[in-house]
């Protein structure tokens, strides 16, 4: 006999009240990439007793993703992301609704895709710029809210797009960019202005042409705990959300963190500063990894 959704979640309460849990319930969760974050993401909602999924990934499992990622396993190598978080939700919640995107997020899905949703998480993958665009555009054009975190190094940030914010595209300034280094690096330093994970990454490591970078468990769990604890906030109505341009940055490695409104976004003139710097830093370890043509 398959326990009721009360029995499933009883220990949510008191931690949230039984009218928040039924926001929960009746919530419907996009989660916008389904490998690193975003697989975190999904299942922590379930466990939240989130009761809908839009799940979007075009990927599948590889022996790279199991050092971190929900559902890479040696069993799943080779299986759509999609298809094994969606098994993994309705082996916690059996009533849970998912409806999967195996192309991912692009502009002919993200109508699709959106259609319903409470609210977003931005799962995508570091150098996926362009269905970020797609993202947040049509997001913001109906007013649904976007939680971003990243686990950048050791560290993990937060930011919330959305109705009351600065907009994705002014925030991270991407209209002055003249290349797509340029825009990496706007968005490395837009994601993390306080840049506490400085030390914590061998640029050596990073992988342009394969665009892979390192990535550890630890930081992607502290992102689940982070965002989806922001998402609870939001379809509870607990508050008002963490808007851009505030943004959060948090570094176990010296219990420190750092909340700051972010004056500008990154046409603060600091901000522009810190692009040029990651920028040059960004060619210097791409050259030395070898001839590197960014994506278009």
């Amino acid at each position: 006999m398959t326990p009721s959704y009360l029995d499933l979640f009883a220990r949510n309460i008191g931690i949230v009240t039984e009218s928040e849990q039924e926001y929960l319930r009746n919530a419907r969760a996009g989660l916008a990439g389904n490998g690193g974050v975003g697989g975190a993401y999904a299942i922590t909602l379930a466990r939240m007793g989130v009761g809908a999924f839009h799940l979007a990934d075009f990927d599948v499992f590889e022996p790279a993703n199991v050092n971190r990622q929900q559902g890479a396993t040696v069993e799943t190598m080779g299986r759509p992301k999609t298809v094994v978080l969606k098994e993994m939700i309705l082996a916690i919640n059996p009533n849970a609704k998912v409806t999967i995107f195996e192309t991912g997020i692009t502009a002919e899905t993200i109508d699709a895709f959106l259609k319903g949703t409470d609210v977003v998480m931005d799962g995508l993958d570091f150098y996926a710029l362009d269905a970020r665009r797609v993202l947040f555009s049509a997001a913001e054009r109906l007013g649904i809210h976007v939680v971003t975190s990243g686990p950048i190094g050791l560290t993990t940030t937060l930011h919330v797009f959305g109705p009351g914010s600065m907009s994705f595209e002014k925030y991270f300034d991407f209209a002055s960019c003249e290349s797509r280094g340029e825009e990496l690096a706007a968005f490395a330093v837009g994601v993390t202005p306080a840049l506490m994970q400085l030390g914590q990454i061998d640029l050596s490591k990073i992988d342009f042409a394969a665009q892979r970078a390192p990535s550890f468990v630890t930081a992607i769990q502290l992102c689940a705990g982070l965002a989806c604890t922001e998402v609870m906030r939001i379809l509870t109505k607990r508050g008002k959300p963490f808007l851009a341009p505030r943004y959060f940055q948090f570094n176990p490695m010296k219990l420190a963190m750092r909340k700051r409104y972010l004056w500008l976004g990154n046409r603060n003139p600091f901000q522009k500063f810190k692009r040029r710097l990651v920028a040059r830093e960004l060619r210097r370890a791409a050259q030395s990894a070898g001839p590197w043509t960014p994506p278009q």
